[in-house]
């Protein structure tokens, strides 16, 4: 087979799998397949179309949808014209929906038919958006999308598109204010799938499911992979329990998940487990993963390779990983509460977020990256942007962290969640870590709340597994039994559930609310 060349720009790989091998599967999704050919064909016509609505270098055109190939495209195809995609979380209510899209500045909207009804209701709402197409699921008899598709002229990408040009808009998840629009460029896309790709490599047979949301960059960066090396990928339009089950049984054996559907997997009986344990890859990321629960995955798929990752929209997904050796390394046990080591190409310090000096090995501090995989900024935001980026390119995470003696880099809070209780700074992970070990708690979130002696105070708030019980009291003396008094917990509120947003992070802010509400600040 013809080597592929090296990327530049997001498409260059589709275009070479197109030539290269044209009737090889390349996409499936809800029982339709595509080869290369057919795929790259719908990407040209997909630029096509859009030039043809006056969209080219600058522009912005939008998506909102679940999970479907016609994001993908439309991605592929205005970063081709040298515009970009802007991905609207299809769970986002009416008012944030019309936020997203006029913060954009989208010309043209690709809406699913089921949430067609919001976005005409919307309408009016949306001045700049000139174009409404509406996609169905299985692209039958009067989807609006799947015939302008077939009635455009398909095009190349223009001559004058340059790689740094932005080709993705991301949306922050938003736990604080409105969310901010990151500008992803071709450059960053490409090195993020070059750097991120270290380490592990498809083989012959293997198939790549494709099923964290495409509004999430885990999910748009994670479908480069297939496209890079040439593999099928099974995309779901959910990532429910049925529609994995279906995608390894169609051959997934690679995917990137969050640590949530783990838990669901493992507790829905030794069918799905088995089931499961076809996959040779399962990488996870995007929220934490509790200990307990990877070490029951890890008993439970001993042929599988476990990698862990961490990284932000802003970086263009991952930044550093663990990689499947360390999970299993006996002399290290305690690296599993790790992210891993730095990817290729990104650097990481670790500063003290007062004096912006950089910390002793081993001690507290925020975590800095610096990388081309680093945004082009957040859009119509340079202010924000000169906030977290230094004049040096360095990226100010906002995680606080320490970095070991083998360059493992351990995330310990995020900057703005730390507990300042007494003088005494306190990284809630710690207190989580103990916690979920305890055989009752499913999952677990520490946050601070206000105290008139201490400033703050920690509180635990969790969710006990089905059919346990335990006592504030009881996992107060838990927490005792393994940290210091001070960082434990004065109490502890149990829920059903935790709230989660769509990515699966808890939102602690939401957690917070309540105790913070007439304070002249919060913890937010």
């Amino acid at each position: 087979m013809t080597a592929a060349p090296a990327p530049r720009f997001v498409d260059d790989r589709l275009a070479h799998w197109a030539e290269a091998n044209p009737d090889g599967e390349c996409l499936t999704y809800l029982g339709r397949t595509w080869s290369w050919a057919e795929w790259h064909d719908r990407v040209r016509r997909n630029a096509g179309g859009l030039q043809a609505l006056g969209i080219g270098r600058g522009d912005v055109v939008a998506f909102l949808d679940r999970n479907h190939p016609a994001c993908v495209e439309t991605t592929l195809a205005a970063g081709s014209l040298g515009a970009a995609n802007a991905i609207i979380n299809w769970r986002l209510a009416g008012d944030e929906v019309d936020y997203a899209v006029n913060d954009s500045g989208a010309r043209v909207l690709v809406v699913g038919a089921e949430l067609a009804p919001l976005v005409e209701r919307l309408r009016d709402r949306l001045p700049r958006v000139e174009r409404v197409l509406v996609v169905t699921p299985d692209g039958g008899d009067g989807d609006e999308y799947e015939a302008w598709l077939a009635a455009s002229t398909p095009v190349g990408r223009g001559s004058e598109v340059d790689p740094d040009d932005p080709c993705l808009v991301m949306y922050s998840s938003g736990t604080t204010g409105h969310p901010k629009g990151v500008l992803l460029s071709h450059t960053n896309m490409v090195e993020h799938t070059l750097n991120a790709h270290d380490g592990w490599e498809f083989e012959p047979g293997d198939k790549n499911m494709v099923s964290m949301p495409l509004f999430h960059v885990g999910g748009s960066s994670y479908i480069l992979f297939g496209l890079h090396d040439g593999v099928p990928s099974v995309m779901t339009r959910d990532p429910d329990g049925p529609s994995l089950a279906a995608a390894i049984l169609a051959g997934a054996n690679r995917t990137f998940l969050v640590p949530a559907v783990l838990a669901q997997v493992l507790q829905a009986g030794p069918e799905a487990v088995a089931l499961f344990g076809r996959l040779k890859t399962y990488t996870y990321g995007a929220a934490p993963m509790p200990l307990p629960l990877l070490r029951a995955a890890m008993e439970a798929w001993p042929d599988t390779e476990f990698i862990q990752v961490y990284g932000l929209t802003e970086v263009a997904g991952v930044a550093t990983h663990l990689m499947p050796e360390a999970h299993r390394d006996a002399a290290h046990p305690e690296r599993l509460q790790s992210a891993g080591q730095p990817i290729p190409g990104v650097e990481v310090r670790v500063v003290d977020p007062a004096s912006l000096e950089d910390v002793p090995a081993g001690e507290h501090g925020e975590i800095w990256l610096r990388t081309r995989q680093l945004m082009r900024g957040f859009l119509g935001k340079p202010e924000e942007t000169a906030r977290v980026v230094t004049e040096d390119g360095w990226f100010r995470t906002g995680d606080i962290g320490r970095v070991d003696e083998g360059g493992f880099v351990f995330i310990e809070d995020r900057l703005k969640d730390m507990i300042i209780s007494g003088g005494e700074n306190i990284y809630s992970p710690e207190i989580e870590r103990v916690l979920a070990e305890h055989p009752a708690v499913m999952e677990v979130a520490v946050i601070g709340v206000p105290d008139d002696r201490w400033g703050e105070v920690v509180k635990a708030v969790v969710a006990l597994k089905p059919g346990a019980a335990a006592t504030s009291e009881e996992l107060i003396a838990h927490c005792r039994e393994h940290l210091g008094h001070f960082k434990c917990p004065r109490s502890v509120d149990v829920l059903e559930a935790l709230p989660r947003n769509p990515t699966g992070k808890i939102l602690k802010r939401e957690l917070r609310a309540p105790y913070w509400q007439g304070h002249d600040r919060a913890v937010v």
